[in-house]
């Protein structure tokens, strides 16, 4: 096995500004390098625990064996309760976006689902966002428009409907 090299810490900012514009380029996958890398010199990096949260979902749906876990995991290691909100929101947001793409059966269903779950992140967020921040707004936003716009609907329980007949 190799022996990671360690970033020194005076990289830590032009790293991260790489690590922007390798999501930018749709290189995850560096990106995340990248933030791994920060982390080992300063384990609760908030801009780099953000932008690797960013890079794991950028990756959802694409065929790499990222999982939703591992986003996950990041969210208690954020300080800021509104980012824990508003990403939360936005891993959910993102396996909605994944689920569609895949245009399998049901996949709208269970991005519909995802899609109401961000929408409950982002609302939660909105109560504690920063005067002047309306990124979970836009969010929402975006959700609802992608609800409407597909014509999207929750599950169906048959068997309630059954049980009423």
């Amino acid at each position: 096995m190799f022996e990671l090299k360690p970033l020194s810490p005076e990289a830590i900012p032009a790293a991260l500004d790489k690590a922007v514009r390798y999501r930018l380029l749709n290189e995850p996958g560096e990106a995340e390098s990248i933030c791994h890398d920060v982390l080992r010199i300063e384990p609760d990096h908030q801009q780099a625990l953000a932008i690797l949260l960013l890079a794991l979902t950028d990756r959802f749906g694409k065929g790499y064996a990222v999982g939703v876990l591992q986003a996950q995991e990041i969210l208690p290691r954020l300080k800021s309760a509104y980012e824990r909100l508003y990403f939360a929101g936005l891993i959910c947001e993102r396996r909605a976006k994944a689920h569609l793409q895949q245009n399998s059966p049901g996949c709208s269903f269970d991005a519909y689902e995802f899609l109401r779950e961000a929408m409950d992140w982002y609302e939660k967020a909105e109560a504690v966002r920063q005067p002047g921040n309306d990124d979970a707004l836009l969010r929402w936003n975006a959700c609802a428009r992608i609800i409407m716009q597909n014509q999207m609907e929750p599950r169906h329980d048959d068997r309630a409907e059954q049980s009423l007949e």
